[in-house]
């Protein structure tokens, strides 16, 4: 076999394994359209900046992706755009090779995103971008030694490297200064759209927690009694999501599927909420997951699952998550500087028995305090960028569980939120956007902690916004996204519960001394 099929027969392997590896996490549509706008978006900053030799940004679009989303969606970023964009620069021998290259490089961005638990600042970020540009010019070095080349010898392999320095210098420089540019925002909007639509490609639970729990399926399965005066709607939506708990005791993305650590805190928190206990098993599934867990959004809503079943954030699985998560307390207050992040930081410690007094609740509070914009809102990042009704509701929450007066900065967020009301009575995601469940279950709640009574928050003519979450509550008991979408049944059944039944962050197990 000659070196250049030797090296394709290997090469094809690698994009084959990648590409499977993608596939076989069943992304969702939301993942797939994300994963296809980032690819175009790399192979677009390749033809835009097609005048410039070898500085492009989108070993630095990569990269970021597989940071902020995980290694199978950067892969696959990386090579489609590579593929995307030879459609202009011309389809060849080299193609596969940029393939591989910028999937690995993808790859490679999941991995430091894993290891730094994606708190990286700006300037580590730009040389990780830059090194990243030295590795795929070797790596394309290294396919113009093996296709082209008659003779592979190291001095050949120096030679064809020396020839293709600057260009190699030239391509790591502009990453280093377009990462400067643009790359922590571009990072806080993946993230911001990970947290929302939870973009992961990792096995949820063990199955060591799934033994034990299995031992105590009679009693977790036992049905419990639905809270005083709970509404019908309320009742079939707390039915559905007790339905999808499975006999390890965490819950899935839809009655049936299995377990994963995302619906099973919310769903804690949904049914706590309504006067139901989620079960121990559900907080040993809760409290085996935690070992694994290093992000610090992972963390934060573990440990808000956790109390909310009853279970203790301390000892979860042999780890302390209140400790993990105050050791990532930055020296200005803040939770890796994100607005969201710091807000959902003070409702994990206040779940976990931190007082309004505790140093690091009130310095928190005290930052996003001054992240708020100048239209009373918050964004997921911070000051400066749109604000949003689920991170102003977050924030609102959070100021007051750190005891903050609901006079100023409180009241303020909620004026933003009730602004923001749709005519169906719903809130959206974003100002102007289309109403959905979730954002109405944050804004619901927002207003409970400002000390507002939802019922009488409404526009000229339209129903209140419980009156639009019980609108969405389908023939199964699921609580839809929006009118036009059902996705997440669990997760977003979940969320609405603790609006539905008026009860805002952070949730104690029913019972539990506050």
């Amino acid at each position: 076999m000659s070196w250049e099929l030797a090296s394709f027969a290997v090469l094809f392997c690698a994009l084959a394994a990648g590409f499977r590896w993608y596939e076989h996490g069943h992304p969702s549509s939301k993942v797939l359209a994300l994963v296809a706008m980032l690819a175009a978006l790399a192979a677009l900053g390749r033809v835009a900046f097609a005048p410039l030799p070898n500085v492009k940004p989108t070993t630095d679009i990569v990269l970021l992706s597989g940071y902020a989303l995980g290694g199978a969606p950067g892969f696959v970023v990386g090579a489609a755009g590579a593929l995307a964009s030879n459609f202009f620069y011309g389809q060849g021998p080299w193609t596969p090779w940029q393939m591989g290259a910028w999937g690995l490089v993808g790859v490679i961005g999941a991995l430091l995103g894993t290891a730094t638990g994606r708190r990286l600042h700006r300037v580590p970020l730009a040389i990780a971008c830059c090194l990243a540009g030295f590795l795929y010019g070797a790596i394309l070095d290294f396919s113009t030694w093996t296709t082209f080349s008659g003779e592979h010898t190291l001095g050949q392999f120096v030679a064809i490297s020396g020839t293709s320095l600057p260009f190699n210098v030239a391509h790591a420089a502009g990453n280093l200064v377009f990462c400067l540019a643009f790359g922590p925002a571009f990072v806080r909007a993946l993230l911001r759209y990970r947290e929302r639509f939870e973009v992961r490609f990792e096995p949820a639970a063990a199955a060591a927690a799934a033994v034990v729990a299995a031992v105590v399926l009679g009693l977790a399965a036992l049905p419990a009694a639905p809270a005083r005066g709970a509404d019908a709607a309320t009742t079939k939506a707390a039915g559905y999501v007790l339905r999808a708990r499975n006999a390890d005791g965490g819950f899935g993305a839809r009655v049936g599927q299995r377990s994963a650590a995302l619906e099973t805190a919310w769903a804690s928190m949904g049914l706590a909420a309504t006067g139901r206990r989620p079960g121990a098993a559900t907080a040993r599934f809760l409290a085996a997951t935690a070992p694994r867990v290093n992000d610090t959004g992972d963390i934060e809503r573990t440990i808000l699952g956790l109390v909310a079943a009853g279970g203790s954030p301390r000892r979860a699985g042999g780890v302390n998550l209140v400790t993990k998560l105050v050791r990532r307390r930055r020296s200005d207050g803040s939770f890796e500087r994100l607005v969201n992040r710091t807000a959902f930081a003070i409702l994990a410690l206040r779940a976990a028995g931190r007082s309004t007094r505790d140093g690091t609740v009130r310095r928190a509070a005290a930052w996003v305090v001054t992240q708020q914009n100048r239209d009373g809102g918050w964004n997921f990042g911070g000051r400066g960028a749109p604000s949003g009704i689920d991170d102003t509701a977050g924030a609102v929450q959070a100021l007051v569980a750190a005891g903050r007066s609901r006079r100023g900065a409180v009241a303020r967020g909620a004026g933003f939120i009730v602004r923001n009301q749709r005519a169906d009575g719903g809130f959206p995601l974003q100002p102007g956007a289309e109403s959905n469940a979730q954002s109405t279950a944050w804004a619901i709640q927002a207003l409970l902690a400002a000390g507002r009574d939802p019922d009488l928050v409404r526009r000229a003519g339209s129903r209140t916004a419980l009156g639009y979450l019980r609108t969405l509550v389908a023939a199964d008991g699921s609580v839809r996204y929006s009118r036009t979408s059902a996705q997440t049944p669990v997760w977003v059944s979940a969320q609405a519960l603790t609006a539905l039944a008026r009860r805002r962050f952070p949730i104690r197990a029913p019972g539990a001394r506050r």
